[in-house]
């Protein structure tokens, strides 16, 4: 039997390649930016998962002894192995002071020096200014800046509570005034205040707990051995941290950084998250897109492989040549892909790093040398992808099936994603958007399948009115749609996934916002509000009647689904329970909002009280913001969770737990007739990072099923050159042929929106009534635009191939 790789095959495949080089550029175009975009996300996951925390304070210090910034929960899922889950904590989780003399006694250990990094402030503003913001330094211990270290180059250190040094960052100078602080000499570094040891205990607040302790090592003590030293000692002397009684941590190299930088460890994660997700979506797009282009390129051929079939050629070596033809367009495509991918993701990361505060501060992400060799790997997925499609669409050359198989795979794909929606509608959060994302890839899948019967099912409807009002275009059209059904088929597919796929991505960011602008507005009642102050202060303003400071953290729930361990990190806000009236209303639904007057009190979101099964009296158990295990009493139920998160804290349950417990803002009930204040609303750490990423993302998701519509119909209009030269010779008029053309783009538009629109609704409308209790809603702007470019890229994929032949 004749091998694939035998002359024969390579004889065909050369020859095939050569006669249909148009055929294929629509396949090369979609398989270079397929790569490029899997390579730039390769790109960006790589150096995500290489990325860390900058380490700067403690760049001398080969060892910091810290508190465990993460929280974890393991759990044993039906019927498989333990798992843990693992949740980052954003306030500092301090440790024992006792811990320092420890240290000191280790072997090798040239000095401990304890560290507490704090937030001083020119002064609270006083009644008289209490509108007017104060400016906020980073305060630190003098002994501590030889940790980094950071030297004097002017002037000396403090001696006296009244005496600060200036980071060089900072721009002051020797002999002025910082923060009610007489400046006595400037250090190298960043922006800092450094003040003595014994001011530096006072005004973090927190007497018998530091922050960390950096261990300066004796000469020539190896940072191995120091290592296992302090992890011995601090073992023997059996210490715990102060929030969840967890064993201290001995961090090295850059570890150190997130002891630094809290934020840029859970930022990391939560980007790897959705880089995760983007790609495990895209892939699903690419693998879409190209099998519909190589099958529709293959099945236009199939007189083709039915003539090699009858002059002798075995269906092993049809389907090799078309394998070998395939990996040569694939392959040339895919490396130009990879190198257009480095551009791509140099071109994501530094928009990224040029915005300020969208990468949270510390946040390295290395992109090392040997990285960019991942590019390669990508393009052999790609060439694999779509040498692997070949095996199928070529799989029985010369006998055409009646689909039942496909027809049956079609309509189980659309229960399927049917059902998906229904869980989405019964779910809420995070479980409800990948229900619903889950819904629509399935859905898509499902129609991809059905096409030939979506489309003969569309041209029987259209079928008389394309004849009696269309004229012999209408009639040329109508009888070509139904000879035509699987072509037809083939070039709806793309225009219901780039409808469906932008009308969801769109719907589902609009619907969130919209219904979470609306909360905030009805929950902010308060007629004045304030920063850089506290209630305490504003209350004494004349005319103001009640006010409220507003404390921003986080908690951590903990729950089991399934058996597997889930760790939410959710937003939530600290007020004054007697302060609330005329300023915040959450809208209550069950209990009274008075009741976090008391300690060890919560007010819940209606939809997290539904899925916990809690009310007021039940009793909730959560991690706060430095992991602090917290058992809380449920004193009130409100709706407006989208906008004020889904638990809202008594001010003096959440401050002791915050790194700087200093209100975020301050709202106050005034005289009658005052300005509008800004609605209240509570965002999740790291969502404008994640906003900008998905936004790219999504965008060049996009682009590439709007290609994929362009290169599908490209393909099918290359393929009918000879039927159109063919009704020329036969008598239509150019003038005809346009008019066919133009009444078939329109069906392809009108069928590809109505589909996508239905396939998108449907989860979109379970996931909007999960969240909001509402249903979706898609600016008119954008649905337009959505509408536009679909038109667009069908007209010109229709006409496009057959300029010339209607030239002719």
């Amino acid at each position: 039997m004749s091998r694939p790789g035998n002359p024969a095959v390579r004889l065909l495949a050369a020859r095939s390649l050569r006669a249909h080089r148009k055929a294929w550029a629509a396949v090369f175009a979609a398989v270079a930016v397929t790569t490029a975009l899997l390579g730039a996300l390769a790109l960006a996951l790589g150096s995500t998962g290489l990325g860390h925390a900058r380490v700067e304070r403690y760049a001398a210090a080969p060892v910091v002894v810290a508190g465990d910034q993460e929280v974890r929960r393991t759990a044993t899922p039906w019927g498989g192995e333990p798992t843990t889950e693992t949740a980052g904590l954003t306030e500092r989780v301090r440790i024992p002071e006792a811990a320092v003399a420890v240290l000191r006694a280790v072997p090798g250990v040239r000095e401990a020096v304890p560290d507490d990094t704090f937030v001083v402030r020119d002064g609270d503003g006083g009644a008289g200014s209490a509108g007017a913001a104060t400016r906020a330094y980073t305060g630190r211990s003098w002994e501590a800046a030889r940790l980094a270290p950071y030297r004097l180059t002017d002037g000396r250190e403090p001696r006296s509570a009244g005496e600060a040094v200036v980071g060089a960052g900072l721009g002051a100078a020797v002999g002025d005034t910082v923060a009610g602080r007489r400046i006595v000499g400037v250090a190298e570094g960043p922006a800092a205040l450094y003040v003595t040891a014994g001011e530096a205990r006072r005004l973090a607040g927190h007497p018998g707990a530091v922050d960390a302790v950096g261990v300066l090592a004796e000469p020539g003590v190896p940072v191995d051995a120091l290592h296992a030293r302090v992890r011995a000692a601090l073992d023997a002397a059996g210490l715990k941290d102060t929030a969840a009684g967890q064993p201290l941590r001995a961090l090295t190299g850059n570890g150190r950084g997130g002891v630094e930088h809290l934020g840029a460890p859970p930022a990391r994660t939560e980007l790897l998250q959705l880089l995760a997700a983007v790609s495990g979506t895209l892939v699903l797009v690419a693998v879409l897109v190209l099998a519909s282009l190589v099958a529709q390129a293959l099945q236009q051929r199939a007189a083709e492989r039915e003539l090699l079939l009858s002059v002798g050629a075995t269906p092993r070596q049809v389907r090799g040549a078309a394998g070998r033809e395939v990996a040569r367009v694939a392959g040339a495509a895919a490396l130009l892909g990879a190198l257009a991918s480095v551009p791509a993701f140099l071109a994501l990361w530094s928009a990224l790093r040029a915005r300020t505060g969208v990468v949270p501060e510390g946040l390295e992400l290395p992109t090392p040398p040997w990285l960019f060799a991942a590019v390669l790997v990508v393009a052999a997925l790609v060439v694999g992808i779509t040498r692997l499609v070949v095996l199928f669409a070529a799989r029985r050359p010369g006998r055409a099936g009646k689909g039942g198989a496909r027809r049956v795979a079609g309509l189980v794909l659309l229960a399927l994603g049917a059902g998906s929606a229904g869980t989405a509608a019964l779910q809420g959060g995070d479980a409800a958007a990948a229900a619903a994302g889950a819904a629509t890839v399935t859905l898509v899948a499902g129609c991809a399948l059905l096409g030939p019967w979506i489309a003969r099912a569309a041209t029987t409807v259209l079928d008389r009115p394309f004849r009696w009002f269309g004229g012999a275009p209408g009639r040329l059209t109508a009888a070509g749609a139904a000879a035509h059904s699987r072509r037809l088929g083939a070039a709806l597919v793309p225009v219901v996934l780039v409808t469906s796929f932008a009308v969801v991505q769109l719907s589902a960011g609009a619907t969130m916002e919209r219904a979470a602008a609306a909360q905030a507005r009805a929950a902010t009642t308060a007629d004045l509000a304030f920063s850089g102050t506290t209630a305490e202060r504003v209350r004494e303003l004349p005319g103001v009647e009640a006010a409220t400071d507003v404390l921003r953290s986080t908690v951590v729930l903990a729950r089991t689904e399934a058996g597997t361990p889930r760790l939410d990190r959710l937003p939530v806000l600290g007020v004054d329970a007697e302060g609330l009236a005329g300023t915040l209303d959450p809208g209550v639904v069950a209990g009274d909002l008075a009741g976090l007057a008391a300690a060890g009190t919560v007010a819940v979101g209606a939809d997290t009280a539904e899925s916990l099964e809690v009310g007021p009296g039940s009793t909730v158990e959560l991690r706060l913001g430095d992991g602090t295990p917290k058992r809380l009493r449920v004193v009130a139920v409100y709706e407006r969770s989208l906008a004020l998160g889904e638990f809202l804290l008594p001010k003096g349950e959440l401050a002791p737990h915050m790194s700087d417990p200093y209100p975020a803002r301050v709202l106050a009930a005034g005289p009658t007739g005052s300005a509008p204040v800004a609605p209240e609303a509570v965002t999740l750490p790291g969502a404008e990072l994640n906003g900008i990423v998905s936004g790219g993302i999504v965008a060049a998701i996009g682009g590439l099923t709007v290609l994929s519509v362009l290169s599908t119909l490209a393909l099918i209009g290359a393929g009918r050159r000879g039927e159109l030269g063919l009704l020329r010779q036969v008598g239509a008029s150019a003038g005809q042929l346009r008019r066919m053309l133009g009444l078939e783009a329109g069906f392809l538009t009108a069928t590809g929106l109505l589909v996508g629109l239905v396939v998108g609704a449907l989860p979109l409308t379970a996931f909007a009534w999960a969240l909001t209790g509402g249903l979706p809603y898609l600016p008119p702007a954008q649905a337009g635009a959505i509408a536009g470019v679909v038109l667009v890229t069908v007209v010109a994929g229709v006409f496009g191939p057959s300029r010339a032949t209607l030239r002719r």
